[in-house]
């Protein structure tokens, strides 16, 4: 399948979804509380995307059946919101997605509820500033591993991390999958050069043990299978004709954390 390269008009519109995205992701990590339910999380987050005039797209989705994934602790992604409670000290991962006029968002983050260990905040954080390094790499004129590359050298260089092996950053439009498929690790210099019209969501997942998984009877929720910790990170991002990234699903567009790596936003976008 052919890679979508998005028009300048699309991806105002992509702007738009990726930004009811960020706002809604946004309103979960204030919300959350050590003694929630997670399902009490889908409700605020369902309620956010249809006040902002989008659909879910994670809901229905090969039958997916909730607006977000909410993975708690060796639940690493895919985890379905229920009456689960959320206890001190937990790493709440949380994906969301949603649609407007037919052009997707997709964004995730890690959390720690309550008092956090210090090595799982490391793990967040080791996983989040690799997101932001793969966006970094990936600028027009790079190859597209050289995404996965930056993403892979950052964590290992932080410490003995797993880096899941079967999931991945993916291509995203008109569906909230698409190609290329973007692995968290690897060589750079090999697959499609990025060019302007490009559009990538850019999804670390690591954890404090295996890179191995297995997914739960649900059919759904990928856990470690050594019970070790997880935390996921996520942001979708494009790049425009002016040569720079604008991450749509950014409040900022990505302002702030790829200014720190010496990387110019587009303004085109904002």
């Amino acid at each position: 399948m052919a890679i979508q390269v998005k028009t300048f008009e699309q991806l105002k519109v992509m702007r738009r979804a990726g930004l009811l995205v960020g706002q809604t992701l946004e309103l979960l990590k204030s919300s959350i509380k050590v003694g929630m339910r997670t399902d009490a999380l889908d409700a605020i987050a369902a309620a956010s995307i249809k006040r902002g005039g989008g659909t879910s797209n994670f809901k229905g989705y090969h039958g997916f059946p909730a607006t977000i994934c909410v993975s708690i602790n060796d639940q690493i992604v895919h985890g379905i919101p229920s009456d689960r409670v959320i206890e001190d000290g937990d790493i709440v991962s949380i994906d969301c997605g949603a649609i407007i006029e037919g052009w997707h968002g997709d964004a995730a983050f890690s959390v720690g509820a309550g008092k956090v260990d210090p090595a799982d905040q490391k793990l967040m954080d080791v996983c989040e500033e690799s997101m932001w390094r793969g966006i970094a790499a990936g600028s027009v004129g790079a190859k597209l591993t050289d995404i996965s590359h930056a993403i892979e050298d950052y964590i290992t260089s932080q410490g003995k991390y797993g880096i899941l092996q079967e999931y991945g950053g993916h291509g995203i439009g008109t569906e909230m999958h698409q190609e290329p498929h973007v692995l968290n690790f690897g060589k750079r210099g090999m697959g499609p050069e990025l060019t302007p019209g490009f559009v990538l969501a850019i999804e670390p997942m690591i954890t404090r043990g295996t890179h191995k998984t297995k997914v739960l009877s649900d059919d759904w929720t990928v856990v470690s299978i050594d019970k070790s910790r997880g935390a996921h990170f996520e942001n979708s991002y494009c790049l425009l004709s002016d040569g720079k990234p604008f991450v749509l699903t950014a409040l900022d567009g990505g302002k702030e954390r790829l200014g720190a790596l010496g990387i110019e936003v587009s303004e085109l976008l904002q």
